[in-house]
């Protein structure tokens, strides 16, 4: 399971998104740090390409991918240096997959901003900036330890020693490590440093109610010079919609117009960021489930997805196209059509994939 921690200035509207979201309460007030400890939800991602496959094939229950949502404490100036909840917040986002950073670009006199003006590229500057500090302190703690362990001349610390010299050098300049991958004979750097930049942030303009739900061009602009992704939501209507059974919300957001919900632009989002594609298990009178897995994952892998026996006992895998088979009606027809492929172990899962495995039990 993902997990996606959320966060942003006090006052930015993480804690509404966070609501909408999950579907819970996450305590939420004009001033800072309304949220100490993070509020935690696991949370299941509705796939309308899953509904239909369960529905082709009769399968009952249907179960979603699922992600684990974390509302973080509210970020302030200095929060490197340990001001406000700095330490927490900074532990808190090591432990998430992908950072969504929240930015207010909504007005309400009534809510102040800490800043004193909204300015949305500014407010993920100052974030990125807290984040950055805090890396290129840990960073240069982590090579002076290095290049002690370096004199020794072994190759897997130097090395380490040699590429925290240049995720030092990167942030000195004030940029962020994300994509620079650890060498061979030191795998583990990476993961030891736990660097705040290397995550997928992705960007979420909580604008006014009633305003075009697009995001800011300039934080598009700002998201994509960083490889990040920027959307947009009402995460104030959005919590309103949360508070309502899911049929009147439907109907409701339907009248608004308001497109795609804040759980499917920023779990969507999260998923893009990650380079996750999702493919179905489903049986007749069993159960229908969604597994998000990496590009690239092999067909021997994603049966490991579904039970580990039936990655060691893999012989082969039947795949169609979910939306191949919906069209044809049943599984039988979508033999009869010879939509249904056997491919081995190698093959690489696609997005929307209706797999069945076949595997030899354990003895």
């Amino acid at each position: 399971m993902k997990r996606i921690g959320i966060v942003g200035l006090p006052n930015a509207g993480k804690s509404s998104l966070f609501r909408a979201i999950s579907r819970q309460a996450a305590e939420v007030a004009p001033y800072p740090f309304t949220t100490v400890d993070p509020n935690i939800a696991v949370v299941p991602v509705p796939d309308e390409r899953l509904d239909a496959v369960a529905r082709t094939i009769g399968a009952d229950p249907v179960t979603y991918e699922t992600v684990e949502l974390r509302d973080i404490a509210g970020l302030v100036r200095g929060a490197h240096r340990g001001e406000g909840l700095g330490n927490r917040f900074l532990a808190q986002i090591r432990e998430v997959d992908v950072v969504v950073v929240v930015v207010r670009a909504f007005a309400a006199p009534d809510v102040p901003h800490p800043d004193g003006h909204v300015d949305p590229v500014a407010d993920a500057e100052l974030l990125e900036a807290e984040l950055l500090q805090a890396d290129l302190e840990r960073a240069g703690e982590r090579l002076d330890r290095a290049r002690r362990r370096a004199r020794s001349l072994e190759r897997a610390a130097v090395a380490e020693a040699e590429w925290l010299e240049q995720v030092h050098e990167r942030l000195a300049r004030g940029e962020p490590v994300r994509g620079l991958e650890p060498p061979e004979d030191a795998p583990n750097a990476a993961r030891e440093l736990q660097a705040l930049t290397a995550k997928p942030f992705l960007y979420v303009a909580n604008v006014d109610e009633g305003a075009p739900l697009e995001p800011p061009p300039e934080l598009v602009a700002h998201a994509t010079a960083r490889g990040a992704r920027a959307v947009a939501v009402s995460a104030r209507i959005e919590a309103e919609l949360a508070d309502l059974e899911p049929s009147e919300a439907e109907a409701l957001r339907s009248e608004l117009e308001l497109g795609a919900s804040a759980l499917e632009r920023v779990v969507g989002g999260a998923f893009a960021l990650l380079d996750l594609v999702t493919f179905f298990t489903a049986h007749e009178g069993g159960e229908a489930r969604a597994h998000a897995v990496p590009r690239g994952t092999t067909a021997r892998r994603a049966a490991g997805e579904v039970h580990s026996d039936m990655e060691r006992g893999f012989v082969a895998a039947e795949v169609v196209a979910w939306d191949e088979l919906v069209a044809a009606g049943s599984l039988a027809a979508a033999r009869e059509r010879a939509l249904v492929r056997t491919e081995g172990r190698d093959y690489s899962v696609r997005d929307g994939d209706v797999i069945r495995f076949r595997f030899t039990p354990p003895r």
